[in-house]
């Protein structure tokens, strides 16, 4: 079967063919003799092989003849000799051994172990971006996406993460500074993130300013209802909070490059009075759930894959909505002994709930 692919590097188009199983022949890849047509290395950039291990050729010359081109970059067909400039890929799972493999980069055998280690570190990443969308498509049953390997010598267990999806440890572990905010939700692009909140208060007359979100209208939204919410509710919270004698400045900060979420209302409004009390939160700790301007809660989407995120990610308390408790039948009961769930039924319970307030 052949799939056609537009595959973008850069600025530059690059188009590919894609072959996925089964068999091909030498007319189809490289010369029609009947119809004097050049095949498909005369046509794209690329052709590529996925599942290659299953790749028959009916013409029993076809893997010679792809050998000389892939050495040479001519074939020959009849009596005329053709050349082209169209790379080859192959996709698949092959039983070779390591050797093997490191041959195709180190032709004269000679590597080191800091370079087998880098080959390593490439190859776990590759396979955990398959398991990351896997779970994107099957849901909890591949939540579990951990890659690891053993060093021989060290006997030390070093784990390979993506930058886009959790790991790295985001939500660093001890006490932040007041007003410093973590928080996990869907970004513009769909996918799950860490986002993190960063405010400052100074004297004033009750200005509220976000640095971060640009013009996301979502965004804006959520954080004026947090303020909103405060200057109605401020006193159910502390006396000492105020919004009309301080200015509050917010930076809001998407460190996964996701897109900037638009469930901000909770996590700006415990930031704010986080700051204004001048009371650190919970250590690693990540909020999750939204708030109405009434302060109704709002359950969190995709609760297990969120979980998932905040453990990748360094968090080890979570406060969630107790609107949320029922659907921890959905979560593996491994994940939820993996970190500390801190359950709040109102706007006012969540805010001391994370900064500690019995």
């Amino acid at each position: 079967m052949i799939y056609l692919l537009n595959v973008y590097l850069y600025s530059d188009a690059f188009f590919t063919s894609y072959d996925s199983g089964g068999q091909t022949t030498v007319a189809n890849l490289f010369y029609n003799m009947g119809r004097k047509t050049v095949g498909l290395v005369g046509l794209w950039d690329c052709v590529a092989f996925d599942e290659v291990a299953g790749i028959r050729f009916n013409d029993k010359d076809g893997v010679q003849i792809m050998k000389d081109y892939m050495a040479s970059g001519s074939f020959a067909r009849g009596k005329e000799e053709k050349a082209a400039s169209t790379s080859m890929a192959f996709v698949g799972n092959i039983n070779q051994s390591v050797d093997g493999y490191l041959k195709l980069l180190y032709p004269d055998g000679s590597f080191t172990k800091e370079e087998v280690e880098e080959v390593l570190q490439i190859s776990l990443e590759m396979r955990r971006r398959v398991k990351e969308q896997l779970k994107k498509l099957g849901g909890m049953e591949f939540y579990d996406v951990n890659f690891s390997y053993i060093d021989n010598e060290t006997f030390e267990k070093h784990y390979v993460s993506v930058p886009e999806q959790g790991g790295g440890k985001l939500i660093p572990e001890g006490m932040c500074n007041p007003g410093q905010i973590y928080t996990v939700s869907q970004g513009k692009s769909g996918m799950l993130g860490v986002f993190r909140l960063e405010s400052q208060m100074l004297p004033g007359n009750g200005k509220f300013e976000r640095t971060g979100i640009g013009s996301d209208s979502d965004a804006k939204e959520s954080t004026n209802t947090a303020f909103n919410f405060l200057k109605a509710n401020g006193n159910r919270i502390s006396g000492s909070i105020s919004t009309t004698t301080k200015d509050y400045i917010i930076n809001y900060q998407d460190l996964q490059g996701i897109g900037m979420t638009g469930k901000l209302a909770l996590p700006t409004l415990i930031a704010m009075c986080s700051i204004a009390l001048g009371k650190p939160t919970l250590s690693s700790l990540a909020v999750l759930g939204e708030i109405s301007i009434s302060g109704t809660m709002m359950k969190v989407d995709e609760l297990a894959n969120s979980l998932q995120v905040c453990l990748d990610s360094g968090a080890k308390r979570l406060l969630l909505p107790i609107t949320s408790a029922a659907e921890l039948g959905t979560v593996p009961a491994d994940l939820i002994g993996s970190i500390n769930l801190i359950f709040y039924s109102s706007a006012e319970d969540a805010v001391f709930k994370a900064l500690g307030v019995e």
